[in-house]
């Protein structure tokens, strides 16, 4: 499995998606390279490699609408150079929001977000795991001889 982190907030759109420079060449940004990049290595690799698109951050207006042929029925990233890149069946999109404030209804809808927050969670979801792990652990160590 391979993760590829982006926070769409960090850079400008034309850095996001990409842009055409003053002399008409156009220069792919980082949510097209990282597209791309996953379609081909799924060629190369075979389907059983999974790709997985991490958007971290919060969400806006200005960049999920340019995701909106990602996220319906297409799943292809539309360029403004007009070529489209689709995404592979190895690959998934997640999205880890900071917050949901300027977020659509059809947004949250459309990618299945749920935001929790954490102090409607409680401590339980953190602890229970934490708890696993330790008694996991103190059975592991149970079982190492120690030598001197």
């Amino acid at each position: 499995m391979i993760v590829n982190p982006l926070n769409p907030k960090s850079v400008t759109p034309r850095l996001l998606f990409g842009d055409l420079d003053d002399a008409g060449e156009w220069h792919d940004g980082i949510t097209a390279k990282i597209f791309r990049e996953c379609a081909e290595d799924k060629a190369v690799s075979g389907p059983s490699l999974l790709h997985w698109v991490l958007f971290d951050g919060p969400v806006d207006a200005l960049w999920i609408e340019n995701m909106n042929t990602v996220l319906d029925d297409n799943k292809k990233l539309c360029l403004a150079n007009g070529e489209t890149v689709k995404l592979s069946e190895s690959m998934s999109i997640i999205f880890e929001v900071e917050d949901l404030l300027e977020a659509s209804p059809a947004t949250v809808s459309r990618c299945g977000m749920v935001y929790l927050e954490s102090k409607d969670l409680g401590w339980m979801p953190l602890f229970e795991p934490w708890i696993r792990e330790l008694t996991v652990n103190m059975n592991t160590a149970r079982h190492i001889q120690y030598y001197k």
